[in-house]
């Protein structure tokens, strides 16, 4: 009897053996495959960068692309979507910088001028979230009174006029550009009056 128990704890060891064999055996492999072990991925051509489903952060080669993209094409659906997608990388702190040191802030800049407001909404959102480096509000200060502007003459409550009102926000929460916003203030504040509640905040 306790030959037979010792022969089926070795069967198992074997089978559970034979498993963990396997196991490694699919982990190395998938690395090497540049399977989910590395996360590799193939390179990826600036309007790959802007597809939806690519989520994650972007390296400096990938934003030089993205910025590359958004200076050269016409198309206003790429352009909306790569501001979309620079906006989205803005938001971490990394990048911010990054896309200040490749030139980016004037190729995003540069899109407040067009006549889509879609675009115009864009490029707003993606300059907001590169306002919260102080650094980078020295070059996106030459854009507040076009933002004011904006904002003054667009339809009260539109989406390009809440995303230029958190731009000034940013922009404004240390002192050093509050004096730019001088000139505008009874205007901001018959928006305030005016507006609906997400306008208010």
């Amino acid at each position: 009897m306790g030959g037979a128990r010792d022969v089926g704890w070795v069967a198992a060891g074997l089978v559970l053996a034979a498993g963990a064999c396997y196991c490694f055996y699919r982990l190395t492999r998938g690395r090497r495959r540049g399977g989910p072990g590395l996360r590799l991925r193939p390179s990826r051509s600036a309007e790959d960068l802007t597809n939806g489903s690519y989520d994650d952060i972007l390296n400096a080669e990938q934003l030089q692309k993205l910025l590359y993209l958004l200076e050269s094409t016409e198309d206003p659906v790429i352009i909306e979507r790569a501001l979309v997608t620079l906006g989205n990388n803005a938001a971490f702190s990394v990048n911010q910088v990054m896309i200040r040191e490749l030139g980016g802030i004037p190729i995003v800049g540069s899109k407040i001028n067009t006549p889509n407001q879609s675009i115009k909404e864009k490029a707003l959102n993606a300059l907001n979230n590169l306002s919260v480096n102080v650094e980078n509000q020295i070059k996106i200060k030459v854009y507040v009174s076009q933002v004011c502007e904006d904002v003054l003459s667009g339809p009260l409550n539109s989406a390009v006029q809440l995303a230029g009102l958190r731009l000034l926000t940013n922009m404004t929460v240390t002192n050093d550009h509050q004096h730019m916003l001088s000139s505008y203030i009874t205007d901001l504040f018959h928006l305030l009056l005016t507006g609906n509640g997400s306008t208010k905040v």
